[in-house]
Order: structure tokens, then sequence, then C-alpha cells
């Protein structure tokens, strides 16, 4: 135990001076009532019943803690817990709404001509900036020529613009890297081309458009080898280039051909259900007529097809039933068709070489 050293010292009535090891304190009042400081900065106030011994204290402010009183140390820093989002990019001050994006001045010329869709314009703009910008050019002439193809249907002059131009811009090499931004503007427009009877896409300039329309206006003018070079030439496979080609080598006797192109083919949806339909009819052609009939069950299998499509599966399965002299089978398939559509491309040719029952 250590040793306590303490001292009052009376400075005046009621009122002593307090001095310890601790350091030095007060008592000020009298009987009843007292306030004390202690050396640590405590004060309390006390009252009491003179003569009965009773006395109550109550502490009016507590002492100082120690910790606030010592000298204060920074404490190291702490590291803030990781962000779930990852570390956050240093602030950038608000920046002001950048201007809009200004076209150069041929895209806002070729955009006028597909808002327009007037033929007359084209051959204005295509002369200006081809000797500049000749992948321009063969922009300009493709979409003219798509404009002839989609809205000239039976007009012979017309036509044959699309086919000139067409067949003119799928055999130029160019570099379209400087109107990519263009090409990009024009990626959502599409244009309709019935590969064949009941099957139509609708086409962007990226599916290549171009080879298969020009392929169709071929085809139409019976030059199947400049519509199958045309096809040939695309350089993405695609399900329309396939029905196309297949349709070509068909209508050209390439029977091989079809078989090779045909391969794997399930039924999937109407254009290779159509595939099928010319699988079947390249065996029938080459006798085998077991191979033809599965392709057609194959065809025919999922009745949700288009009428069309089915309809041509049906006529081309009824030659192979009548090569091999399956006459009721044949007559079966045709006036499936007849009941369905009379006026089917091929049926009343189909229904007249049927011999009589």
């Amino acid at each position: 135990m250590g040793f306590r050293f303490q001292k009052r010292i009376k400075l005046a009535p009621g009122v002593s001076l307090n001095v310890s090891k601790s350091g030095i304190g007060y008592s000020v009042g009298g009987k009843g009532v007292r306030v004390t400081k202690s050396a640590n900065g405590r004060v309390t106030r006390t009252l009491s019943v003179p003569g009965t011994g009773l006395s109550h204290s109550q502490t009016i402010r507590r002492a100082p803690s120690r910790r606030s009183s010592a000298p204060t140390r920074s404490a190291p820093p702490r590291s803030a817990p990781p962000s779930a989002l990852g570390p956050l990019p240093p602030f950038q001050p608000f920046a002001a709404t950048p201007p809009p994006v200004q076209r150069p001045q041929w895209a806002l010329d070729v955009l006028a001509l597909v808002d327009a869709q007037d033929p007359a314009l084209f051959p204005p703009v295509a002369r200006y900036w081809g000797p500049s910008m000749p992948e321009l050019r063969i922009l300009v002439a493709t979409l003219e020529g798509l404009l002839h193809f989609t809205h000239g249907a039976g007009d012979p002059d017309r036509t044959g613009r699309a086919r000139e131009l067409l067949a003119w811009s799928i055999a130029q090499q160019s570099d379209f890297t400087r109107i990519e931004p263009l090409l990009a503007e024009l990626a959502d427009h599409s244009w309709p081309v019935e590969i064949v009877h009941g099957v139509t896409a609708n086409l962007h300039l990226g599916d290549a458009v171009a080879a298969l329309a020009v392929a169709e206006l071929h085809q139409e003018a019976g030059a199947l080898d400049a519509a199958i070079d045309a096809v040939e030439r695309i350089s993405s496979p695609s399900t329309p280039a396939a029905l196309s080609l297949a349709d070509l080598y068909s209508e050209a006797g390439r029977d091989n051909d079809v078989i090779d192109l045909t391969t794997g083919i399930t039924n999937e949806d109407d254009a290779t259900a159509l595939l099928l339909a010319l699988r079947g009819r390249a065996f029938g052609r080459q006798g085998y007529a077991e191979a033809a009939r599965e392709s057609f069950k194959e065809a025919l299998r999922i009745r949700s097809r288009s009428a069309s499509v089915r309809h041509r599966a049906l006529i081309e399965r009824a030659q192979v039933d009548l090569a091999q002299n399956r006459k009721a089978a044949a007559r079966k398939s045709l006036e499936k068709i007849l009941s369905e559509d009379p006026a089917y491309p091929g049926l009343t040719e189909a229904l007249a070489a049927l011999p009589a029952s």
C-alpha cells in the first residue's frame, strides 16, 4: 500500500484548500450544504441534516477523462471497404452536351435519295460523287437497282434497269471503309426478295440482297448461268442463298449439286422444307425413288408450313410417283393441291399428264 498525503488549509470561514499528491482542490460551504472540487476536477455537492448524521452527496460535474486530457495521437488511416462495383473512376466535371455529329454532304445526299424514292434523283448523285468516291457510286447504283426491283414488277424497262445496275454493282471491287458510318445508318432498311415461289425473304444490304435480287432477275430472263454465278459469288452462306442456289441448280439440271448442297438439311422452316422438296426432286430424276420419297416425307412432316411450300413438295412427289407408275399416289397428291389452290403454278400441266383412270 502506498503512502497518502493530504493537507487541509482553512482560508476563511466555510472555505478550505485541500492539498494532496494528486493536486489542489477546495471546499466551500458550511453545515447543511457543502460544495467540494477534488484535485482531479470532480465537483460534488453534499446536503446534510445537522445533528442527525444524515447526508446526501451528488456529483455535479464528473472528472475530465484522462484519455481526453492526454495528447491525442492520430489514428492510422483505415482502408475503405471494397465496393461491390469495383474501384470508382476519378470524378470528371460534367461537360456540356456534345453537339450532334455532322454528317458529310455525300451521306446527306444518299439518305435523301432513300427517303425520296425517286429513281430520277439517283444518276445525278452518282455522277457528282462517283469520280472522287467510287464506293459511293456503287452504293447508289445498288440502291437504285433495288428500288426498280421492288417497285418495277411487270415493267420491262424498270426490271431491265434493275438487272443492269445490280449486275454491275456486285461485279465491282471496292473498299467501303470510308462510308461505313453511312452503311450503318442504312442497316435497318430491307427489301423483299421472293427466292422461290412462296418463300420471300426481307433482306438487308449485309444479306447480299443485291446478288439474290439480280439472280432472280437473271432467272426470269432465262440467263441461268449468270444467275448461278451471282449467287455463287456470295461469300457469307445463308439459308436464302442456299435456297436460291438449289432452285437454280435444279432448273439447270445439276441434280448432283442439289444433293450435295442439301445434305444434312432438316425441316426447320419454310425455306428448309422447300430445300428438302428440291432434294427429293433431284433424287427422283436420278432414279432414286426411295430416297426421293424420304426427302418428301421430311418436307411434308410439319403441316404448319406455308401452303405454297407444301404444294411444291406435293407436286414434285407426284412427278416421282408418275415416273414409278404409281398413278394413284400421284393423283392423290395433285388432288390435294387442287382442293386448296387450283391456280398453283404447274398444277394444270401435272394433272394433264395423269393417265386416264
